[in-house]
């Protein structure tokens, strides 16, 4: 075994898959077993492993510039260019761009972001954030805070209330639905809890509301028609500002350019990105804020003589470099309109499973999805802790798939954006057979009614 503390691992059971090489869609361990690459890695190697302009843009620009920074006024060119090209795409009102290096430090950069703009503004009480159950925004001390998931906030004492974070409910029906509720009225009744939150705590101290498009480790949850639309009106009634996390489902993942164009989500004023933004290839994110929050700051930070924010990969050359060519190849071969097409095969193939046994719900868009597997299909009952659901991720990689169990015993999908469809109904045909040998598991331990 070897030294590394592993990342969201079971620290009794590491180093059970080492993969050693990809290709396309495919990865191949040590062994030389070749998996399909169901997951993007973590949902985010979209143009699949081994893309040679990739690899010869990462070269090429570290021998142009491997490092400069971005403090103190100095700059460099394929930074400036990505950073054009990204608000050319983003729906945010004359966009500003801040780099990072991952999603987790993109949601802390806005963080810190809005408290100086609204310092910056004379209202400094304005500084609660509300999240979602069930929602995921990261790992750091801030980014875990906003997070909804318990397995990220168990043991590790975070400073939620300190911070201001409020929550409102999870839009998911199968789940939050009261008996006989239809979604119209789970709608109705999940946007008059969060406006009756914001009076509560008093609109005059809450800074934004920050969602996920279509949610990724929490289940892959598509909320129901019509939920953003009065999630949007609420917030604009009370001067509330919509911050969207868009690090699973910006660029292509959802069908389109980003989830809020798939979601109905109109302007908002924050966006996160990371992951797809250089299919994975280099470590890179993006706080995009709206054109008059950072008016805002201008002389605020002319006062202090400084923006006290700031890391030292902000705008690496190599990774904007890297994400620069990703954005090219996304528009140049239509990889988001291929997307579109290849999610709707999948999830056509998906929902052939709705009818069996173990699945409760099947969900997603694009090319994003789950399968919820359940111990009563009537009631609904889900399976206690996440066995099942760790016995299907194993079964799926035991026939050649790599998936990843999210939110106890939902199966999440998330391939890479160039998957084909022969490559889909490989898949499907490998996840079928980890489904049979889950419900052979679930039926000899008796787990399921």
């Amino acid at each position: 075994m070897s030294s590394i503390i592993y990342p969201t691992t079971n620290f009794t059971a590491t180093e059970q898959l080492t993969i050693e090489r990809g290709e396309g869609v495919y990865v191949y361990d040590t062994n030389g077993k070749q998996y399909l690459e169901g997951l993007s890695g973590l949902w985010c190697t979209s143009l699949g492993y081994g893309n040679r302009e990739l690899i010869d843009t990462t070269a090429e620009q570290m021998g142009k510039l491997a490092f400069s920074h971005m403090f103190g006024g100095k700059t460099h060119k394929v930074g400036m260019e990505l950073a054009e090209k990204l608000t050319a795409m983003v729906p945010v009102d004359n966009a500003r761009v801040f780099f990072g290096s991952s999603g987790s430090d993109a949601n802390d950069t806005h963080i810190k972001m809005l408290r100086y703009y609204f310092n910056a503004i004379g209202k400094p009480q304005k500084r609660k954030i509300i999240s979602r159950e069930r929602s995921y925004h990261g790992v750091t001390v801030a980014a875990a805070s906003l997070t909804g998931l318990p397995v990220n906030q168990t043991n590790f004492d975070l400073p939620i209330d300190a911070l201001g974070i409020l929550r409102t409910d999870a839009p998911h029906y199968y789940r939050g639905a009261l008996a006989g509720e239809s979604e119209a009225d789970f709608v109705t009744r999940i946007t008059n809890n969060l406006e009756q939150l914001i009076l509560r705590e008093g609109p005059d101290t809450i800074a934004a509301f920050i969602a996920e498009p279509i949610t990724g480790a929490s289940g892959v949850i598509v909320p129901p028609a019509g939920y953003y639309q009065k999630v949007q009106a609420i917030l604009d009634k009370y001067d509330i500002l919509f911050w969207a996390d868009e690090v699973i489902t910006g660029f292509g993942r959802t069908g389109n350019d980003f989830g809020c164009t798939t979601m109905g989500i109109e302007r908002p004023a924050l966006m996160t990105l990371a992951k797809q933004l250089s299919s994975a290839y280099m470590p890179i994110s993006a706080s995009v804020i709206r054109g008059d929050l950072y008016d805002a700051m201008v002389e605020p930070s002319n006062k202090l003589g400084v923006f006290g924010h700031g890391y030292t990969y902000s705008g690496h050359p190599v990774a904007c470099a890297v994400a620069l060519k990703t954005l090219e190849i996304y528009q140049r071969d239509d990889i988001f309109g291929r997307a579109a097409r290849m999610g709707e095969y999948l999830q056509r193939r998906l929902a052939e499973f709705r009818d069996h046994p173990l699945v409760g719900e099947v969900r997603g868009s694009g090319l994003i999805g789950a399968l919820e597997l359940v111990a009563d299909k009537a009631s609904g009952r889900a399976f206690d802790g996440g066995a099942v659901g760790a016995f299907a991720q194993r079964a799926c990689e035991q026939h050649g798939l790599i998936t990843r169990a999210v939110a106890g015993s939902s199966i999440a999908f998330c391939p890479p954006l160039i998957i084909s469809e022969a490559q889909i109904d490989e898949l499907i045909e490998k996840f079928g057979k980890a489904l049979a040998d889950t419900q052979d598991f679930v039926t000899r331990e008796r787990l399921v009614a």
